[in-house]
């Protein structure tokens, strides 16, 4: 499947199978980090707050039924290059404790591991994990609300994702599942009460993937072009995947919220 057949794939997924959707609300953390591919799978309804140009982090009771949190060019810990950071965190510790379904991606799930007491390594070996990787799933993602449809989509237990990180999670949050790891790093998808946490990107398609390689000297970008086309697909069946498990919990609690 070439790019182009995974961009008409995505643009006729399921943004069309319901006109409204509960409302979700999105956190940009950098410019070159947006929703991607995620935007028609999660249809309407998605309010972008752009932290990165000076809108304030809502509280809790503002985010609707659903809170994504996106990645970034900062640390976990950069609090002086990106001050909206620690309240992001605090939010993020509020949701995974409440019924809010939570979904952190790369910094998203760095952030929401130190939120819970767990740690981040800033530049950590082995070095820059980047390209299309391999997540492996445990034994306990198949029973997972959220990621439970892509661990038990495969014989072959893994799934394959965009990955573009140098900093790493190394200590989970007190009373986390673990759910993937990768062969460079152990955490790649956790749940914390409400929240997961992915270190991968299903939501970057090609153009934003390509756009972060070309970035980093120390990544090559035409291997990973030639990766994404490869692997073209499974990468589109990711995202709806993902995109339409997510949905689904933010149905469900917008649901069961108007039927109090």
């Amino acid at each position: 499947m070439t790019t182009e057949t995974l961009d008409r794939v995505l643009a006729s997924g399921t943004a069309g199978e319901a006109a409204e959707r509960p409302r979700i609300t999105v956190l940009q953390n950098s410019p070159d980090v947006p929703l991607g591919l995620f935007v028609p799978l999660l249809g309407d309804g998605v309010r972008t707050v752009r932290l990165d140009l000076g809108e304030p982090v809502p509280a809790l009771d503002a985010v609707g039924d659903g809170l994504v949190v996106l990645g970034g060019q900062m640390s976990a810990y950069d609090d002086a290059a990106a001050p909206w950071l620690p309240a992001v965190r605090a939010l993020l510790a509020d949701a995974a404790r409440s019924d809010v379904p939570t979904l952190g991606i790369c910094l998203g799930a760095q952030l929401l591991a130190v939120a819970g007491g767990g740690a981040v390594q800033v530049a950590a070996p082995p070095g820059r994990e980047a390209g299309v990787v391999k997540i492996q799933w445990r034994d306990a993602a198949r029973n997972d609300a959220l990621v439970g449809a892509l661990a038990g989509a495969s014989d072959a237990c893994f799934t394959r994702a965009v990955s573009m990180h140098a900093d790493a999670i190394c200590e989970l949050p007190a009373g986390a599942v673990w759910l993937g790891w990768s062969t460079a790093y152990p955490y790649q998808a956790f749940r914390w009460g409400a929240a997961v946490g992915l270190q991968f990107h299903p939501e970057a398609g090609k153009s934003i993937a390509l756009d972060w390689a070309r970035q980093h000297d120390d990544v090559d970008a035409a291997a990973l072009d030639d990766a994404m086309n490869e692997h073209a697909a499974e990468l589109a069946q990711l995202a709806i995947t993902l995109a339409g498990a997510y949905s689904a919990q933010v149905s469900a609690r917008a649901a069961a919220r108007a039927s109090r």
